[in-house]
């Protein structure tokens, strides 16, 4: 784990690091002057987001390092457990 993940973990405490886990799906769709990345990852059954400002490769079939939080979006009236991505980097 790098120096800027142990700083930024030890600053907030609502954020999880994960290493090298498998990105089943990556998705990109437009949102006003962004892009939004949704993930779905290897065994787990929660949605990672972030966003960009470009579109960027497809993510899907990498392994990641990924640092984020906990977070609810309601989607057609029903609140959904999210995760927002602070940082990710491909391991």
């Amino acid at each position: 784990m790098g120096e800027q993940v142990k700083q930024l973990l030890s600053s907030h405490q609502n954020l999880t690091h994960s290493e090298s886990i498998k990105v089943v799906s990556h998705v990109q769709r437009e949102d006003d002057d962004w892009i939004v990345n949704t993930l779905m990852l290897d065994n787990i059954d929660v949605p990672f987001k972030y966003k960009r400002k470009k579109h960027y490769r497809s993510l899907q079939g990498q392994r990641v390092n990924i640092t984020y939080y906990p977070s609810t979006e309601t989607v057609a009236g029903f609140e959904m457990e999210i995760m927002n991505i602070v940082r990710i980097k491909i391991a």
